[in-house]
């Protein structure tokens, strides 16, 4: 019964990280960069719900938009003020410039905020949880679980059903190409990261039910951002999805096993070093990931 609730539990984190690893993918996808910054995206979504709760007494779960906006203008933001700069420069200045942007956006929210630790206290589903059967789910993970899978399912239809998807699909596989056939691969630049900024601040929004925020809470879930990319497949949006799954699964059974085996080895301190353990030797042994398509 420990091992079906720790994998019960370890699907409902891992759909929160799948979308949290989502946007990181995208950007990747049809970009080629990576985005140092993505895990403060996250913080910066976490913030807005927390303080619009904090403020007007709206309920955590309904200021989920405000922390999806805050996203996607940042992620804009991001694209026309400082990566689309970057862009005339060599790779190095890409990888260097958004580390720049994360270690700015830490430090100015620490300005902002201190570095005190936050969360929310209040609302609907905070404090409560549910029975089925022998298992208790958390209501904030629960919710959590259910809303990235549809915002993932959102995304994922824009990207596969839409003429807007189409035309970010085709700029990802060859940007030449996809101009010459009259898409705007800048705007598809812009709206890949603002795609990004939006899915991350969603994440952020339904985290902050049950997570404390504080300026350098980004460090640890983009880490696991990474691996989730680097595990499905860098641009492969079904990739994510399952390797959100496999890290949320790992996280929680391992330190179960440890439990049941009486093993401190195995215990919670552990659950990460599987998690990028896994990583590691998918990298080693297939470095497009499981279902990357890229090189």
């Amino acid at each position: 019964m420990l091992i079906t609730d720790a994998l019960l539990q370890g699907i409902l984190m891992g759909l929160l990280f799948a979308l949290v690893s989502l946007g990181l993918t995208v950007i990747f996808g049809v970009m080629d960069i990576v985005n140092f910054a993505h895990g403060e995206f996250l913080m910066i979504g976490m913030y807005s719900v927390y303080w619009t709760n904090f403020f007007f007494h709206v309920d955590p779960l309904i200021a989920l938009p405000v922390s999806a906006v805050v996203g996607v203008l940042l992620g804009l933001a991001s694209y026309y003020w400082f990566i689309k700069y970057l862009l005339r420069g060599p790779a190095i200045a890409q990888l260097f410039g958004t580390f720049g942007l994360m270690l700015f956006l830490q430090y100015f929210a620490m300005f902002l905020f201190s570095a005190d630790y936050r969360m929310i206290n209040k609302g609907i589903l905070v404090g409560k949880s549910l029975s089925v059967g022998p298992f208790i789910f958390d209501w904030t993970k629960l919710a959590a679980g259910i809303l990235s899978l549809m915002a993932f399912a959102i995304v994922y239809y824009l990207l596969h059903r839409t003429k807007t998807g189409k035309a970010l699909r085709a700029t990802a596989l060859n940007k030449e190409a996809a101009s010459y056939m009259g898409i705007r691969t800048d705007r598809m630049n812009a709206i890949a990261w603002a795609i990004g900024g939006g899915t991350v601040g969603v994440a952020g929004g339904l985290l902050v039910n049950f997570y404390y925020a504080y300026p350098m809470v980004g460090i640890l879930f983009v880490m696991i951002a990474f691996a989730c990319v680097a595990l499905g497949g860098f641009g492969s949006i079904k990739g994510v999805f399952f390797a959100g799954l496999l890290v949320g699964v790992l996280e929680m059974i391992f330190p179960v096993f440890g439990q049941l085996i009486g093993s401190d080895f195995l215990g919670p301190h552990f659950k990460f070093t599987v998690v990028y353990l896994a990583y590691f030797i998918i990298v080693v042994v297939r470095p497009q990931g499981l279902f990357g398509w890229k090189n």
